[in-house]
C-alpha cells in the first residue's frame, strides 16, 4: 500500500476554499477545482517505494500484471481504467455530453485520419474511450442532469414571459419528445449570437423577478452572460444532491455541475462535447449526433449497504466501482483485500489503512492482491474495477 501525492488542478470554475477546508490547509486565493488520484497521463499521482518519488503511471507501465492484477490487466489493458477526483465547483462547469465507446472509437479514428492535432482547440476526441462518470456529494451539491419532459421545459420557459423564448415553447409543445428536444436545442445553439445574448439577458432578468425554481438560472447567467447554454440549461433537470447522494452520467446525457464539493470517479478518458457555458469550442453537428434526445429522471443514487460494512454505488460500468466505508469509533477493522487495484480516499476522521494514518484528503494506492485493512474511525471511499 502506497501513500499518494496528488495534483490539484486550478481550473477557473473551481472553489477557492472547499478543497483547502477538507485538507485542513490555508486557501491560496486561487481556484482549486480538482484533485486527481490515479494514473492519468495529464497528472498522475506519485508515490515513493523507497527509491524516490515515481509516477503511478510509470510503475503500472513497468509491471501491469503485478500492479493491476492479471484479470484487470487482461480486461482493460495495461492501465488503470479509472480516475478518482475530489471536485470542488465554485461556479458552473460547461454543459456537456460524453460519447459511448463505439462513438469514441469512431470519432478518434476519424480525427486521426484527418490529421487534427491532439491538442487542437477544435479537437473533440482526445482518445478512443468512453467517459461514464459518477459524482457523490460531500456537501450539498447542485447540478443539471438529463432532459426534462418537453412539457415541463415548455412550462418553465413560458412562465418567464420572454417574447424570444415563445418559439421554443411552441416547438416543445407541438412535437413528439425526441423531435421537440432536438429542434429546440438545435435552434438555441444555431441562433444569432447577438440575438441570443439579448435573449439570455432578458431571461435572466425575468428569472430573477420570479425567483423560486428560476433562481439557479440567474446564477448561471451571471457566470456566463449571453451564453446560449443558459437557455439550454433550462431544458435539463435541476438536481440538488445531499451529502452521500450521487449521480451517474452515462453516454449522451447532457449535464453540468454547478456548485459543491464531491468525490468523482470516471473512466480514464478526456472526451467531452460541449453544449455551452464555456468559451471553448462547441461542435454543434457532432454534439447533436452524440446527444440522446430523451427525457429522463436524474436517478439520484444512494449507496447499498452490505454485511461487510461496504456501501456500494451501483452503476452499469465495469471500469470503476465506487463504495464508501464509515467506521465508528471502536468498530472492528474492515478487510478490503482484493484481486483488483484500489485507490482509497479519506474524507472524514482519522482512520488507518494498514499502518498508514489517514486524514481528510489523504489517499493510498493498493496494488492488486495486497493486504488492505481499515481501522479506527472516519469515512473512506474505495475506488476499484469490476472483473
Amino acid at each position: 500500500m502506497d501513500r499518494l501525492s496528488n495534483t490539484v488542478r486550478p481550473y477557473a470554475w473551481g472553489s477557492t476554499t472547499a478543497i483547502p477546508e477538507l485538507l485542513g490547509v490555508a486557501p491560496t486565493g486561487e481556484p482549486q477545482a480538482e484533485m486527481w488520484m490515479g494514473a492519468h497521463p495529464g497528472a498522475p499521482s506519485r508515490l515513493d517505494r523507497g527509491t524516490g518519488e515515481q509516477a503511478l503511471s510509470d510503475l503500472i507501465d513497468a509491471a501491469p500484471a503485478a500492479e493491476l492484477g492479471a484479470a484487470a490487466a487482461g480486461k482493460f489493458g495495461p492501465r488503470l481504467p479509472f480516475l478518482l477526483k475530489l471536485l470542488a465547483a465554485g461556479s458552473p462547469l460547461s454543459l456537456q455530453v460524453h460519447p459511448n465507446l463505439a462513438q469514441a472509437k469512431e470519432g478518434y479514428a476519424d480525427e486521426e485520419r484527418r490529421g487534427v492535432p491532439i491538442d487542437a482547440p477544435h479537437r473533440n476526441y482526445k482518445d478512443a474511450n468512453h467517459k461514464p462518470e459518477l459524482i457523490c456529494a460531500l456537501t450539498p451539491f447542485d447540478g443539471l442532469c438529463g432532459f426534462r419532459a418537453p412539457e415541463d421545459a415548455a412550462e418553465l420557459l413560458a412562465r418567464l414571459d420572454v417574447d424570444s423564448l415563445k418559439p421554443y415553447v411552441d416547438l416543445l409543445r407541438a412535437h413528439p419528445e425526441e423531435a421537440a428536444l432536438r429542434e429546440v436545442l438545435t435552434a438555441v445553439l444555431a441562433a444569432d449570437p447577438d440575438e441570443m445574448a439579448a435573449t439570455v439577458t432578458e431571461t435572466a432578468a425575468a428569472a430573477e423577478r420570479l425567483g423560486g425554481d428560476c433562481t439557479p438560472y440567474v446564477s448561471i447567467a451571471h457566470h456566463y452572460p449571453g451564453d446560449p447554454g443558459v437557455i439550454a440549461a433550462m431544458l435539463l433537470n435541476y438536481v440538488q444532491l445531499q451529502p452521500g447522494e450521487a449521480l451517474f452520467l452515462g453516454a449522451g446525457v447532457p449535464h453540468a455541475y454547478l456548485n459543491g464539493l464531491g468525490v468523482e470517479i470516471m473512466a480514464n478518458s478526456d472526451n467531452v462535447l460541449r453544449c455551452g457555458l464555456t468559451p471553448k469550442h462547441v461542435d454543434v453537428p457532432e454534439l447533436l449526433r452524440i446527444v440522446r434526445f430523451e427525457a429522463s429522471e436524474p436517478g439520484v443514487l444512494r449507496p447499498e449497504a452490505s454485511a461487510s460494512g461496504e456501501e456500494l454505488y451501483e452503476t452499469p460500468t465495469d471500469e470503476f466501482a465506487l463504495s464508501r466505508y464509515t467506521l465508528a469509533p471502536g468498530a472492528a477493522p474492515r478487510d478490503l483485500t482484493a484481486a483488483t487495484p484500489q485507490v482509497l480516499l479519506c474524507t472524514a476522521g482519522t482512520p488507518r489503512a494498514n499502518d498508514l494514518q489517514l486524514t481528510p484528503g489523504a489517499s493510498v494506492f493498493v496494488p492488486a492482491g495486497e493486504k488492505a485493512q481499515l481501522s479506527g474511525s472516519g469515512t473512506v471511499f474505495r475506488a476499484t474495477v469490476v472483473i
